[in-house]
C-alpha cells in the first residue's frame, strides 16, 4: 500500500542544529513516524536538507539537520521519509570516498542506482560468531611481536594530539593482510583527508578500500552517522561475501565530542565532564560490531582515540577500556610496550605463529624493563655494573628496531632480529629461556657479526 508523505509545518523551535516540529497523530495511510527515521526539511527561502529524528517526545519530534540551521525559519516545512539512513552498498562503492550524509565525496560514476541498506542496525547474534583464532599481520613489530592484533578484534590506539597517529593508522590500513578496509574519518581536516587518500592511492591498496568521510568544516550530524555507515558496509562484505574486513575510525573522541554537542542541544543532563549518560552504550554499540563470523568473513575494528590533556581517565578512553580488548599506546613517536596491550593475543602467539614467539616477547620486554631501570640509575650519576651496560645498549637497539612506527617487518624477521638483538647484547645462559629454542634460533657469533654489518650498512 502506498503511503503519503505529509508535509508538517507547525516548528517549535530551532537550538543549534535541532529542529523541533509538532506532528498530530497518523490516521489513513499516512506514514508513521519512528526513531532514526530521515526528513526533508523545506524553508521558503530556498533551504533544503535532510533531517533525522532523534527524539519523539509525544507529537513532537526532534530533528537533526543535516548540513545545519542557518538560514531556516520557523516557517519551514518538513516530510517524513518512512526509513532510517541508508548507505549504498555494492562492489562498485570499493575505491570511491563518499561524505558523511552517503553521497560520493570524489568524482567517480553516479551511484543513484545501486542498492541501498539501512544503518545502525543490532550487532550480530553471538551465537553466530567464532571464538578468536586468526592474526592479523601489519609487519609492525611492536604489534605483531609484542601486542598482536586478531581477527573481529576491537582495539584502540589511545594518543595525544601532535602524535603521529593517523601515520599509524595508515600504515596499518596499507599493510595489513585484510582483503577490504573501509576508512571512517571523522572531524577530519582537509590535510589529513588528504594524506589517508594519497597514501592508499600511493601503495596501491586503493582499490580493495571505502572511504567515508566528515571534514572538521562538515555538519556535526554527519560525524554522527559515519561509523554506522562505514561499520554497515564492513559488516555486509563480511557476512555476505565472506572478506576479512578491517575498520579504521579516527577520531572517537571527535564523535564523542559531537555527541556532547547534540546532547547539550537537547537539553539532556549531562553525566562526566559534559558528555551523555549513555557515552558506554553508544561507542559500545558501535565496538560491538566486530566479530568472527561462523558462516562468513570477520570484521575487525580499529580506532584512534585522543586523550585530551593525555589524560587516560577522561570520559572518552575511560569507557573505552571498558569495551575493547585492549589498547596500543602511541607517545613520543613510538608504541609503548608498557601502555600497550592485546587481550586477544594469547589466541595467536605460538599457535599460529612461531613457537618461539611467546618466549622471545616476554624476554624482550623483561629485559627492556631491566634496561629502563639501568637508564634510571645512570640519569641519577649511579655507579653501573657490567650488565647495565649490557642492558642500556639493549634499550637503546630496542628502540631503534622496533619501537619507532615506521619500522617495517614481516612478523618471522622480526622475531629473528629478536634473536640478533638478544645475541648481541646477552650471552645465552642470561635469556633463562628453554634451551631447546636458544640451540634452533639463538645465532652464533659469526653469524651475529655479520647481520650487524648489514644492518650497519643499511
Amino acid at each position: 500500500m502506498t503511503q503519503t508523505l505529509a508535509r508538517y509545518s507547525k516548528v517549535m523551535e530551532i537550538v543549534g542544529d535541532i529542529l523541533k516540529v509538532r506532528v498530530p497523530p497518523t490516521s489513513g495511510d499516512q506514514a508513521r513516524v519512528a526513531f532514526d527515521d530521515l526528513a526533508l526539511v523545506e524553508d521558503p527561502g530556498g533551504f533544503s536538507s535532510l533531517a533525522r529524528a532523534i527524539r519523539l517526545d509525544d507529537d513532537l519530534v526532534s530533528l537533526q539537520v543535516f548540513v545545519g540551521t542557518k538560514g531556516l525559519s520557523t516557517e519551514a516545512s518538513v516530510r517524513f521519509l518512512g526509513h532510517p539512513m541508508r548507505v549504498t552498498y555494492s562492489a562498485n562503492i570499493l575505491g570511491r570516498v563518499f561524505r558523511g550524509d552517503g553521497e560520493p565525496f570524489d568524482a567517480g560514476p553516479d551511484l543513484s542506482q545501486d542498492p541501498k541498506l539501512a544503518i545502525g542496525g543490532p550487532s550480530v547474534n553471538p551465537a553466530k560468531r567464532l571464538l578468536a583464532s586468526k592474526m592479523i599481520r601489519t609487519d609492525v613489530p611492536m604489534i605483531d611481536v609484542f601486542n598482536s592484533l586478531v581477527e573481529s578484534q576491537k582495539i584502540p590506539i589511545f594518543s595525544v594530539a601532535g602524535e603521529p597517529y593517523n601515520q599509524l593508522l595508515a600504515r596499518i590500513g596499507i599493510q595489513a593482510d585484510a582483503d577490504i578496509v573501509v576508512f571512517g574519518g571523522l572531524g577530519l581536516i582537509f590535510d589529513d583527508y588528504h594524506f589517508f587518500l594519497r597514501r592508499f592511492e600511493d601503495a596501491g591498496v586503493f582499490a580493495r578500500t571505502v572511504m567515508f568521510v566528515n571534514l572538521a568544516s562538515d555538519p556535526v550530524v554527519e560525524r554522527l552517522l559515519v561509523p554506522d555507515m562505514a561499520l554497515a558496509v564492513a559488516e555486509k562484505f563480511a557476512v555476505e561475501e565472506g572478506k576479512r574486513v578491517l575498520v579504521l575510525l579516527t577520531d572517537m573522541t571527535a564523535y564523542a565530542d559531537a555527541m556532547k554537542e547534540v546532547g547539550i542541544a537537547m537539553e539532556a543532563v549531562p553525566s562526566n565532564r559534559g558528555y551523555m549518560g549513555d557515552l558506554y552504550s553508544q561507542l559500545a554499540r558501535r565496538y560491538e560490531k566486530a566479530a568472527d563470523y561462523k558462516d562468513g568473513g570477520s570484521l575487525t575494528i580499529l580506532t584512534v582515540t585522543t586523550m585530551p590533556g593525555d589524560d587516560v581517565t577522561h570520559p572518552v578512553p575511560d569507557n573505552t577500556g571498558y569495551i575493547t580488548e585492549g589498547q596500543f599506546y602511541l607517545h613520543d613517536g613510538m608504541l609503548d610496550p608498557f601502555g600497550s596491550l592485546s587481550r586477544l593475543k594469547q589466541h595467536v602467539i605460538g599457535k599460529v605463529t612461531r613457537e618461539d614467539h611467546g618466549q622471545i616477547m616476554n624476554t624482550m620486554i623483561r629485559f627492556y624493563s631491566n634496561a629502563r631501570e639501568a637508564e634510571q640509575k645512570q640519569a641519577m650519576a649511579f655507579e653501573l655494573s657490567e650488565l647495565d651496560q649490557q642492558l642500556l645498549r639493549f634499550g637503546q637497539l630496542f628502540r631503534e628496531r622496533f619501537m619507532a612506527i615506521d619500522v617495517s617487518l614481516p612478523l618471522e624477521k622480526a622475531l629473528d632480529l629478536c634473536w640478533q638483538t638478544l645475541a648481541e647484547c646477552f650471552e645465552p645462559e642470561m635469556l633463562l629461556m628453554k634451551s631447546a629454542l636458544i640451540d634452533k634460533y639463538y645465532p652464533r657469533k659469526a653469524q651475529v657479526g655479520a647481520e650487524t654489518a648489514d644492518l650497519n650498512a643499511a
